[in-house]
């Protein structure tokens, strides 16, 4: 439902190619890796270390393992559809 509002509203200004749908988790998990890798890059930055202190903590890295694997899982999935509204 809350998909096909972003859609409809969307459609207001230009048209919509429903097919990206299926884009939606692929590039979802990208943007996990390259956010983490982005974080990893810069940890020699002296600032990162202070501000992102969490970074090296057993609890970020749990929760890192189990949203990447909920991921796989997602991205096993047949892609997201929209729904006709009536």
């Amino acid at each position: 439902m809350q998909l096909e509002m972003i859609v409809e509203a969307y459609e207001e200004f230009s048209p919509f190619n429903s097919d990206e749908i299926a884009l939606i988790e692929p590039l979802r998990a990208m943007r996990l890796v390259y956010y983490l890798a982005w974080l990893l890059r810069r940890w020699d930055d002296p600032a990162f270390p202070i501000n992102f202190p969490w970074l090296t903590g057993e609890d970020y890295w749990r929760g890192q393992t189990a949203t990447f694997l909920e991921q796989v899982k997602v991205l096993q999935e047949p892609p997201l559809q929209l729904t006709p509204m009536y």
